[in-house]
């Protein structure tokens, strides 16, 4: 399938689908969460796809790539607002379900997003020209730093 826009790629799709989700399961929290963890949860799922939509439309390399990284750090800001409410006792057997759902598409999408940025990096190298190679060395060492704190 080509990917004409953002929507097209499948870690967008299914950020979306995580989006609904996390909504469907932070509905369920006391109100009293509303202006707390509900909201910091919102923001930072809200966000995976927002930065994939960025990212895409960025046209130089160098700029795509700092919004994939972005878009991860949210996954896992995201996974770790959901198991501090789980800590938190917001999590019961009336949303249980749904939740272990969350956790399991959360780790599925971390995979397929460190794929993808994976492959842009493969692409970048292969056409990249003698000129960008110096640029693309510091971003390289921000790859490598992000990979030794995994």
């Amino acid at each position: 399938m080509e990917v004409k826009n953002y929507k097209d790629l499948e870690i967008w799709q299914l950020s979306e689908k995580l989006i609904i989700k996390v909504y469907k399961l932070l509905a369920t929290f006391p109100p009293e969460e509303k202006f707390g963890i509900v909201s910091q949860a919102k923001n930072s799922v809200v966000s995976i796809a927002g930065n994939i939509a960025e990212g895409f439309g960025r046209f130089y390399f160098r700029d795509k790539i700092v919004f994939y990284y972005h878009s991860r750090a949210s996954l896992f800001e995201t996974e770790s607002h959901l198991i501090i409410s789980k800590e938190l006792g917001f999590v019961n057997e009336n949303n249980q379900k749904l939740y272990q759902e969350i956790l399991k598409d959360i780790k599925n999408l971390g995979i397929k997003l460190n794929n993808y940025i994976t492959a842009l990096w493969k692409s970048a190298k292969s056409t990249e020209s003698p000129s960008n190679r110096q640029s693309n060395k510091q971003l390289n060492h921000h790859r490598i730093s992000n990979k030794s704190r995994q």
